[in-house]
């Protein structure tokens, strides 16, 4: 955690420093001057220094560079504030002394009694909530208690009339306060480790008071360098603070640790001179990406799925917000601060604005791709379960399941491209030419790569006219195998006997679509010459009955098992031909099956299945077939009686 440790410190360090006395009107400055020029003793003395005066050296070109005007400028800024310190405790000595003598003036309690009572009398307001509400521990839940403390001390704030120093005194404490709740209800919501939770708490704690004793250093009349030299002791407070955060809790090595607290101090010099802009872009760099990460965590608990839109929305909405206030400070930052380096220079002007909405088009760039791509992994993941649904649904998800992923990786290249130049074109790069010059290149490397564009056209045609589908069997010249994947130029076949294939479109001619809508399986059986033809139909369609009222093989039929009659005369007996409509992909399972069917049921009907016979002999032939047709029949004899 020792990006938040770091952003409280810097935090620390730079919220107070708009909080500074205007500088005095001009007008009245103008009018001292002319006054002082009219009376006669300052004429005199003018004249006199321009009668004995010397020609005036002239300033060296050195002197009007924006870096030696900045350096001038933070050295007599940083003198100043040092020279103010001593007058600290004298000056805000003095203003609560007004603070409290203008609400005493005026008939109330002083302020800190004020204060106390308020504080009293939301709490009270919060312990009533509690006692009566139901207790929800949820970051909303955490979140009501303190919006009925702050409701109810504003109910009372605004509904009296305070003395004027008091109410300005009472507002920025008391806002400092709820602030600090809010901080704890945070940090307690993304739970943090207890150590670090009280260090966190500390320097919150540090952080709005230093916010309110900023706010209120002007009304009460506290010299501008006075409020600023305080700012400067609280930042040192959060510097040391975070310093010993780090070497006590963080659980890093000693080398990060040194560099850590260097980079600290750093940032701190830096502020210290002025480098508003420079100080906070080293705070992005440092505590950014954990703060992302810990409101990613926080968003995702107002969603019980995050992969769902809804949950893509919270997570990357809440960190793209997060990233938009980020950018939206550093503006104000460099805009309110008028010593940054380079502010007056026109191309760090554009380059600094240009930057700052290149991060702005990429973080919309980011969540309008995670939105894309988790429809489409949705999509993907629902499309596997195909088995339950209809025909023509079944193969729209195959389809999905196809081109989805190819449609995925062609968005990811537009939005990137896109949000590239739109970067470009805000950094103020002309990107006219770089699309013509994209364009004159793409057509040499066409031409250069023939075979390439040849395999990503043949792949787009085949796509178009859904050839095959994620899932599908198919043949294509001497590849065969079930579809994998895609890519932009070729396809992925596994072989039923496990190798692959990557094969590119160009490079697969006709196909052959073994796995689409349905199969028709044919097989052929060879009974003996004195086989009943009907008998044997009879009893193929018991089997293709039976298959069917089979709950693990019915679901797979589309027309039952039939014998289709006799298909030729062969030498050894009668060739009978069966077919069958099945679902793709479970012929050859339910064709096994049909076989065991059909061979239990004719032999136990007396239907023999051909065998080769060789007749040896002389002349008696009929005496060799007799004996041939004995020993058919005594082994279907033997077939027929059952096992003892």
């Amino acid at each position: 955690m020792r990006w938040l440790l770091s952003f409280t410190a810097a935090l620390l360090f730079a919220l107070n420093a708009f909080a500074q006395t205007p500088a005095a009107d001009p007008s009245k400055k103008i009018d001292e001057l002319v006054r002082l020029l009219q009376d006669p003793d300052v004429k005199a003395w003018l004249d006199s220094r321009k009668q004995g005066s010397e020609p005036a050296t002239p300033p060296s070109p050195s002197a009007n560079s924006t870096l030696a005007k900045w350096e001038a400028g933070a050295r007599a800024r940083v003198n100043e504030i040092v020279a103010a310190i001593p007058a600290i405790p004298t000056e805000v000595a003095a203003a609560a002394t007004r603070a409290r003598q203008d609400a005493i003036s005026r008939g109330y309690a002083p302020v800190f009694v004020i204060f106390a009572g308020l504080i009293a009398f939301g709490l009270v307001a919060e312990a009533i909530y509690r006692r009566f509400a139901v207790r929800r521990d949820t970051l909303v839940g955490r979140l009501i208690p303190v919006g009925i403390f702050a409701g109810a001390m504003s109910i009372v704030f605004f509904a009296i009339e305070w003395p004027p120093l008091a109410r300005l005194t009472l507002l920025a404490y008391l806002s400092a306060f709820i602030l600090f709740r809010l901080a704890a209800v945070l940090l307690s919501a993304a739970a943090v480790d207890s150590p670090l939770r009280r260090r966190l708490m500390i320097l919150f704690g540090v952080i709005c008071f230093a916010v309110a004793t900023a706010a209120i250093g002007e009304p009460l009349g506290v010299p501008a360098p006075v409020s600023e030299a305080i700012n400067y002791c609280f930042s040192v407070i959060g510097l040391l603070l975070a310093i010993e955060a780090v070497w006590s809790i963080w659980a890093g090595s000693r080398t990060w640790k040194v560099a850590i607290t260097g980079f600290l101090v750093i940032l701190w010099l830096v502020w210290c001179v002025g480098m508003k802009g420079l100080f906070w872009i080293g705070i992005y760099a440092l505590v950014l990406p954990g703060i992302l990460r810990a409101v990613g965590r926080i968003a995702l608990s107002f969603t019980s799925d995050p992969g769902s839109l809804r949950g893509i929305l919270i997570a990357r909405g809440a960190r793209a917000a997060v990233i938009a206030l980020a950018v939206g400070w550093l503006a104000l930052v460099w805009r309110l601060n008028p010593d940054t380096l380079g502010q007056r220079d026109p191309t760090a002007v554009a380059l600094f604005y240009g930057g700052l909405k290149s991060v702005l088009i990429l973080v919309v760039a980011d969540l309008l791709w995670q939105v894309a791509r988790g429809w489409i992994d949705r999509t993907l993941r629902v499309s596997t379960t195909t088995t339950s649904l209809a025909p023509a649904d079944a193969a729209r998800r195959a389809r999905f399941r196809t081109l989805l992923p190819i449609f995925r990786n062609a968005l990811a290249v537009a939005v990137a491209v896109m949000a590239g130049l739109i970067v470009l074109a805000q950094l103020g790069v002309q990107i006219g030419p770089l699309i013509a010059g994209a364009g004159i290149f793409g057509v040499a490397i066409g031409f250069g790569s023939q075979t390439l564009v040849k395999d990503v056209i043949n792949g787009v045609f085949y796509m178009l006219d859904d050839a095959f589908r994620v899932g599908e069997y198919i043949q294509a010249k001497d590849y065969k195998g079930t579809v994998e994947s895609f890519s932009l130029r070729s396809v992925r076949l596994r072989h039923h006997r496990g190798p692959v294939f990557t094969v590119p479109f160009s490079e697969l001619g006709a196909v052959e679509n073994l796995s689409r809508d349905w199969v028709i399986d044919k097989f052929r059986i060879t009974v003996g010459f004195d086989t009943d033809i009907e008998k044997a139909r009879k009893l193929t369609k018991k089997v293709g009955a039976e298959l069917m009222e089979d709950p693990e093989l019915g679901q797979h039929f589309i027309e039952p098992l039939k014998m289709k009659g006799v298909e030729q005369f062969a030498d050894y007996g009668i060739v009978l031909s069966f077919a069958m409509t099945t679902v793709p992909g479970m012929q050859t399972y339910i064709r096994r099956k049909a076989y065991a069917k059909i061979r239990e049921v004719f032999l136990a009907n007396g239907i023999s299945f051909a065998q080769p016979t060789v007749q040896v002999g002389g002349d008696d032939k009929g005496g060799g077939a007799a004996a041939a047709t004995q020993a058919i029949r005594a082994q279907q004899a033997s077939a027929a009686t059952p096992a003892k």
